[in-house]
């Protein structure tokens, strides 16, 4: 009953109550964002959701469009702010997030949305975290966030996928009110985000195990973080 009715009432409750009471923040947040990073204030980006069914999700923007003299991007570490190291630590980037969980695209809870071009690189058992929408925290980001691999962020998300429930839900809704205290886990050992995701490699081997996609799935260009936090 939760799975099927409960959660989805309960995001447009949650989400529709916050745009209202966090709206002056959402207003400050994006004067200031125009003010240290410049026009757009939003980031906005094609991600598969549910079923991989694509939808434009938009964040606050944390680093500049700073490219080298061929007009290639500089690399995130380069990029990213104080400002948006600010934004990133406390989460607030995420906050337009609101307007898509109010829409039907996510879900509070739920295994993060990322990247269209890694449909074609999940394993069997990684693909099933598309069985539900996407959400603005998951079981992972209590659980490492960008500290810890892609396989072990994969595996919570099949994990919650399996075990979707009310209860679950709200431990990681008070969960992740402690990691954004916390502070943990925003940034992986090697990047200032997460290193792209390239596919799981088969044991044995040296190359990923990536079945061939049936069609070509479109690819966003995007000016913030490649690895689609």
């Amino acid at each position: 009953m939760y799975k099927k009715f409960g959660k989805r009432l309960l995001d447009i409750l949650i989400s529709f109550m916050a745009i209202v009471i966090l709206s002056p923040v959402l207003l400050v947040l994006w004067i200031l964002v125009r003010i240290k990073l410049g026009s757009p204030a939003l980031f906005t980006q094609e991600r598969p959701g549910k079923d991989g069914k694509i939808f434009r999700l938009h964040k606050f923007r944390s680093m500049t469009d700073e490219r080298d003299g061929e007009g290639n991007l500089l690399p995130d570490e380069v990029r990213l702010t104080s400002f948006g190291k600010k934004l990133r630590s406390t989460s607030l980037d995420e906050l337009p997030e609101l307007f898509s969980i109010l829409k039907g695209d996510m879900s509070i809870i739920g295994p993060r949305p990322l990247l269209v071009k890694y449909l074609p690189l999940y394993n069997e058992t990684q693909r099933h975290r598309h069985d539900v929408r996407p959400g603005l925290t998951g079981l992972a980001q209590i659980n490492g966030r960008n500290a810890i691999t892609w396989e072990k962020k994969f595996e919570y998300d099949v994990e919650y996928v399996n075990n979707l429930s009310f209860g679950l839900d709200m431990r990681i809704f008070f969960g992740t009110i402690w990691a954004v205290l916390k502070r943990e886990g925003i940034n992986s050992e090697s990047d200032a985000t997460m290193e792209a995701f390239t596919g799981t490699i088969v044991p044995g081997t040296s190359v990923p195990g990536i079945k061939e996609p049936e069609t070509k799935i479109p690819e966003t260009k995007a000016s913030e973080g490649e690895s689609g936090k």
